[in-house]
């Protein structure tokens, strides 16, 4: 079991390690000054984990309140975030209670905004189930939902008071969805650590889980604290995102988001070769650790297509989008673009 503290405006700790659903009753308490613990979850981890979870908070003196959505992006909506706070309402759910997510990005993402803005803020704790959001979204205190217009338009920094990675919800997920949160494993590497970028590539996906879900956690821990309210070097993370989010977007959301922020990176990646940014050696390492766990280097969308996403992107200031470009493995730097020359640098990058 390992413990990573994540110094932020509010401190909380991360803990990643096995059996840790069934103890959550015990960890919760600090933060529930109340006596009732509502869990949001989207019905298939419901399937799988709310008995264990509810259980275990029942064995800690807690009332439990659940509420329960369909799996998917397409959730993660208005509609979902009003009915979750009327329903927290109709419970008449305190400021001293807790609210839990259960589930992968999407539940972490919807709770966390209801928490950050049912009675102007309530205590939430984080129970990632799938990869990408151990290694990601349930760390930092970025939450959001998604507008028509784009992904994680509006949304909070708010922090969580306790995240719980258990590794054994692992277990029931399926290859594809595992191999969705590698993508973003693979970025980490690419922007800060060449050894954990090595050993992915050395090792595929037989990587030590619990090892390497905590040193992500680490390298995401120190980008939070630096910038917690990404202002600058927070947005190194979005590398591979304003492609990736414009390749999720045209498809719909069919293609997912690890997926499309590993093609994302390699399309970048070339850009910034052309560009003379990023080394032809790193471009190629790129390539082969993305083809080595299975993901596409290129998509069928064009430039257009994926420029008038990225004209949406939360991360465009003004006339400018903050791209993130790999010069070496562990190495990259933020280029601010200019919107006008942005569709010829992804149509460089596409390639």
């Amino acid at each position: 079991m390992t413990t990573i503290d994540v110094p932020a405006s509010r401190n909380y700790q991360v803990i990643v390690g096995k059996g840790l659903l069934s103890q959550t009753g015990s960890r919760i308490l600090p933060f529930c000054k109340g006596n009732t613990a509502a869990i949001v979850s989207d019905e298939t981890v419901w399937g799988l984990y709310g008995s264990t979870l509810e259980a275990s908070l029942k064995d800690a003196g807690l009332a439990v309140i659940h509420y329960t959505f369909p799996a998917g992006e397409a959730s993660k909506n208005g509609e979902n975030y009003l009915k979750i706070l009327n329903f927290l309402a109709e419970n008449k759910l305190t400021r001293s209670d807790v609210l839990v997510a259960l589930g992968g990005g999407v539940t972490g993402d919807l709770t966390g905004f209801v928490a950050a803005t049912y009675l102007r803020g309530i205590a939430y704790v984080q129970i990632p189930t799938s990869l990408l959001s151990m290694v990601d979204s349930s760390v930092g205190g970025k939450t959001a939902i998604d507008l028509p217009a784009g992904k994680n338009l509006a949304g909070a920094f708010y922090q969580p008071s306790l995240v719980l990675c258990d590794m054994d919800a692992l277990s029931t997920l399926p290859q594809e969805i595992f191999r969705d949160g590698c993508g973003e494993i693979i970025k980490y590497g690419v922007l800060y650590d060449k050894v954990l970028f090595d050993k992915l590539l050395a090792e595929g996906f037989s990587f030590d889980r619990e090892a390497v879900i905590a040193r992500c956690v680490e390298l995401k821990r120190n980008v939070v604290a630096e910038d917690e309210f990404d202002t600058g070097a927070r947005q190194k993370l979005n590398l591979g995102h304003t492609i990736g989010h414009g390749i999720e977007a045209q498809s719909h959301f069919t293609i997912s988001h690890g997926e499309a922020v590993a093609t994302g990176m390699a399309i970048v990646a070339r850009a910034g070769e052309k560009a003379g940014i990023t080394s032809g050696d790193t471009v190629d390492a790129i390539h082969e650790i993305l083809e080595k766990f299975g993901f596409p280097l290129t998509t069928g969308y064009s430039a257009q297509q994926l420029f008038t996403s990225a004209l949406s992107d939360k991360k465009r200031s003004g006339g400018t989008v903050n791209l993130v470009v790999p010069r070496e493995i562990g190495d990259c730097i933020l280029l601010p673009t200019p919107v006008g020359q942005l569709q010829s640098f992804i149509k460089a990058g596409l390639a």
